[in-house]
């Protein structure tokens, strides 16, 4: 169980550093968000994600087995 939060935390946190970094128009088309031509770039699915992987992260953390 604590492997499998850590790795969906490293998946959000990978996620939200690609909603800061990357337009929506160069965004993969499976990521929501993806917008074609567009230059903006997603700062409130990138604090939604970072969120995310920071519950995940910190209830691996408290789930020490």
């Amino acid at each position: 169980m604590r492997a499998i939060l850590i790795i969906l935390g490293l998946v959000c946190a990978a996620a939200a550093i690609t909603y800061w970094v990357v337009p929506a128009g160069s965004l993969p088309g499976f990521i929501p968000g993806y917008e074609a031509g567009s230059s903006h770039i997603h700062v409130k699915h990138g604090i939604a994600a970072a969120v995310v992987a920071a519950a995940l992260l910190g209830f691996a953390f408290y789930r020490r087995a």
